[in-house]
């Protein structure tokens, strides 16, 4: 089992990037007077027919052909059912797949976010090509990077440039703790 959730929201991003994607949204939602917190990750790649989706959350399931077991989706799934949450997958041919899961903010089996920031970070420096839409909400506070938005203020500069990606680093790190004020979440 993965250790933080922000591990599961890399893995099911990287299968959004594998998926052809040209749009990854990532949103976590943390709200402490509901004691919820609620991740969703929305992409326009291939998409699966209803046979897939339905077969997805089985661990020796995988639509890839080098390995024979996928338990990112499973493991995603019983981290949020195990808080007394809630996860739910759709996903459209051509259209697009979308994860969320639902966990139970004081739950004592719950993982920790880890490091978000770190994540949101790596997706966008080694998939340059792909747009992401992150979006991350403490109660009434929130802030979203969207590479898009960067894109056409940089005017072509590549998004893992060096500075660019320094730049996309500490405007995550900052910003995620102005919203939260260093919340241990």
């Amino acid at each position: 089992m993965m250790t933080e959730i922000s591990l599961n929201i890399l893995d099911v991003a990287e299968n959004s990037i594998r998926a052809e994607a040209s749009l990854v949204e990532i949103s976590v939602e943390v709200d402490v007077d509901t004691n919820r917190m609620i991740i969703v990750i929305k992409d326009d790649g291939c998409g699966m027919s209803p046979e897939q989706t339905s077969r997805v959350e089985d661990p020796f399931f995988t639509t890839r052909t080098t390995r024979k077991v996928g338990l990112g989706i499973p493991f995603f799934k019983m981290a949020a059912l195990g808080t007394g949450g809630d996860f739910s997958i759709t996903s459209r041919v051509n259209e697009g797949t979308l994860v969320q899961a639902e966990f139970v903010l004081d739950h004592i089996d719950r993982m920790p976010l880890g490091d978000i920031s770190g994540t949101i970070y790596t997706l966008i420096h080694f998939h340059p090509d792909t747009d992401f839409c992150y979006r991350y909400r403490y109660n009434d506070r929130e802030f979203v990077l969207d590479t898009r938005q960067m894109r056409e203020i940089l005017g072509g500069i590549p998004l893992d440039t060096p500075e660019v990606a320094e730049y996309i680093r500490e405007y995550l790190t900052e910003n995620k703790a102005d919203v939260d004020g260093g919340a241990i979440i």
